[in-house]
């Protein structure tokens, strides 16, 4: 049997209630300690219902900096950008989110990685990307490695966690040179 693509799509109704309980809802879920555990830390899950959430997030319109990961039509986790300052500089820092542990350590976020670095390069005036994590996340670090990201910066100590001290890390990659008549890249519906 072959696996279901992993695709990038725009937020769908469906997605909310996902979103919400990965993001409102769940008692110290494991990606928050992974994901910049250090801003996580004590904070307590949302008092947010479900509704109010629905309602706030429908009001909003597309963000085109905010893609789902959809894996065989569920939301599993999503991906992030943000223009770095000044704006028009060609800077892009990345984020990425698989909610589940279960869907970790196949791939799927070296995968993902790809797939958001060639969308944003073609979507954007890009020169360089960016990750940005902290010395514990060696998924992440590893994951970057493997999607063409080398590391240019390791501040060291900058971050406390559980009583100890971690370097922060960011990765880059460059925009690629690109021959002739290159394929756009594909993703999912907006």
């Amino acid at each position: 049997m072959t696996p279901a693509p992993l695709l990038l799509r725009g937020r769908q109704p469906a997605d909310l209630p996902v979103l919400w309980r990965w993001m409102h809802q769940e008692r110290s879920p494991a990606w928050q300690q992974w994901d910049a555990p250090y801003f996580h830390s004590g904070r307590p899950p949302s008092d947010l219902i479900l509704e109010a959430y629905m309602e706030r997030a429908n009001a909003q319109p597309p963000n085109p900096h905010l893609r789902i990961l959809d894996l065989g039509g569920q939301c599993i986790g999503q991906v992030s950008r943000s223009e770095e300052a000044p704006a028009g500089g060609g800077w892009w820092d990345l984020g990425i989110l698989i909610f589940d542990p279960a869907y970790w350590g196949g791939g799927l976020g070296t995968q993902a990685l790809r797939l958001w670095t060639a969308a944003t390069f073609a979507g954007t005036e890009a020169q360089v990307l960016t990750l940005t994590t902290w010395g514990g996340n060696e998924r992440l670090i590893r994951a970057g490695e493997r999607a063409g990201y080398h590391e240019c910066a390791r501040i060291p100590q900058a971050r406390r966690w559980q009583g100890q001290r971690w370097d922060s890390v960011k990765l880059a990659c460059l925009r690629p040179d690109e021959p002739a008549g290159q394929p756009a890249v594909q993703m999912g519906q907006p």
